[in-house]
């Protein structure tokens, strides 16, 4: 018998979190997959699945993928390059598996796959092995400043789009070197985040938003906001076009 040719990986983007925001193409995507990849926290049914729950097939496949360290461990430290490496590639492995089998292999992401998401890390490993397509989704960040009705950037404007993870200093500088942004990976930095407004002298301007598009949306004035950890889908918005009528 000859082996069965080569399967193909599908990076699905899944959007902000309102299932409706979903395009057409990732939803046909699902509907013809014979596996359906999803990262999760252990123990955790995971965000991407979630979203798309109602539309899974009933005999298709569900490959789970846990993360084995998510903030217990310092992300800048050897052991935790080490551990999340280790997993990388063996997520990979578990997809090729299905890959080599001759199965379409839907991998969720949440807002778009090449942004942030996890699912980069199997496209670098798979893509240049099996056939792929990568479908883009709505990233969180749009979702957010269309929930809060914020104007975000207009003619010349600058966005710089950064990580809360990032160091005090470094945040604010680039904080006061551009006209707008979007803060990212908020969670416990929201404190860190906070200050480095203050020092860049936006902090006024700011708008934190948290499950943007999702049921449980909220938003408000960072200002107003106390530094309780905030939820995984969370953002802050600086708006630029400071010419707007």
């Amino acid at each position: 018998m000859s082996a069965p040719s080569s399967g193909k990986l599908i990076g699905v983007g899944t959007g902000p979190g309102d299932p409706e925001l979903l395009t057409v193409k990732a939803v046909r995507a699902l509907e013809r997959a014979d596996v359906v990849a999803y990262f999760a926290k252990q123990g955790r049914g995971g965000n991407g699945k979630a979203i798309v729950s109602e539309l899974l097939k009933a005999d298709v496949t569900l490959l789970p993928l846990y993360y084995p360290v998510t903030t217990e461990i310092d992300k800048d430290t050897p052991e935790y390059s080490r551990q999340i490496t280790a997993f990388y590639d063996a997520s990979a492995e578990m997809v090729a598996a299905h890959l080599r089998e001759g199965k379409t292999v839907a991998v969720l992401s949440e807002g778009d796959p090449l942004f942030y998401g996890s699912y980069m890390h199997l496209h670098v490993r798979l893509a240049d092995r099996f056939p792929t397509e990568v479908i883009p989704g709505v990233t969180a960040m749009s979702g957010c400043w269309s929930l809060a009705g914020l104007p975000m950037v207009q003619g010349d404007d600058v966005l710089s789009v950064l990580p809360g993870t990032m160091k005090e200093t470094e945040l604010a500088r680039r904080l006061g070197d551009t006209q707008a942004a979007v803060i990212m990976k908020v969670g416990r930095n929201l404190p860190k985040i906070r200050r480095a407004l203050e020092a860049a002298g936006r902090l006024e301007e700011a708008i934190y938003v948290e499950r943007g598009t999702m049921t449980n949306g909220a938003m408000t004035p960072l200002a107003s906001r106390d530094d309780a950890e905030a939820p995984y889908f969370s953002l802050v918005l600086v708006p630029g076009w400071e010419s707007r009528p």
